[in-house]
């Protein structure tokens, strides 16, 4: 190799450091505040989400409304860990269960959530009372497997304080064979 092709190579080298790192600048700034990817842990919001499933979390949108998907801090519950869950209610609402139906209903209106269940499957009364009131800044979630899942029916995880949520499920990312908006 050459004095000159040397100093090309190197030049080249120094061209694409130059491009790369404004780059990966923005991506770190991008999937830090703005977006995250949150792998599923268990079978809580099964048939939706599987175990596994990675998907795209969106951390700037802050408003939530029933039926968005959200992933929820470790500090948030006293179960220590992230957890994904769908909005139910949000705050000054009242959600009521009819257990022996397993009807959800918030204030006063059952819930048609045959979009994304089988309506009729909450039977686990869980160890809270109802109906409750869901608080300023709270908002009440419940898994997609209701006969399995840990949520808003049971004292370790309660009403989600929004401070803690950190965004709201928008794409699956994997398996690629359910690539898409949620």
């Amino acid at each position: 190799m050459t004095q000159a092709s040397k100093s090309s190579f190197t030049s080249s080298c120094f061209e694409w450091i130059e491009a790369l790192i404004p780059a990966l600048i923005v991506i770190l700034i991008l999937f830090t505040f703005l977006f995250r990817i949150i792998t599923v842990d268990g079978p809580s919001m099964l048939p939706n989400l599987e175990n596994s499933n990675k998907v795209l979390v969106s951390c700037v949108d802050r408003h939530l409304s029933r039926g968005d998907i959200v992933v929820v801090d470790g500090k948030g519950t006293s179960l220590g860990k992230i957890i994904v869950k769908r909005v139910i209610a949000t705050e000054g609402q009242t959600v009521n269960i009819d257990f022996q139906t397993g009807i959800v209903s918030v204030d006063g209106v059952e819930l048609d959530e045959s979009a994304y269940i089988e309506n009729g499957i909450t039977k686990d009364q869980g160890d809270i009372t109802f109906p409750q009131k869901v608080p300023a800044g709270h908002v009440f979630v419940l898994g997609d497997n209701r006969i399995i899942s840990e949520d808003s029916r049971f004292q370790a995880v309660g009403m989600i304080d929004e401070r803690y949520i950190i965004g709201k499920v928008e794409l699956m990312i994997t398996p690629f064979s359910k690539f898409g908006k949620m």
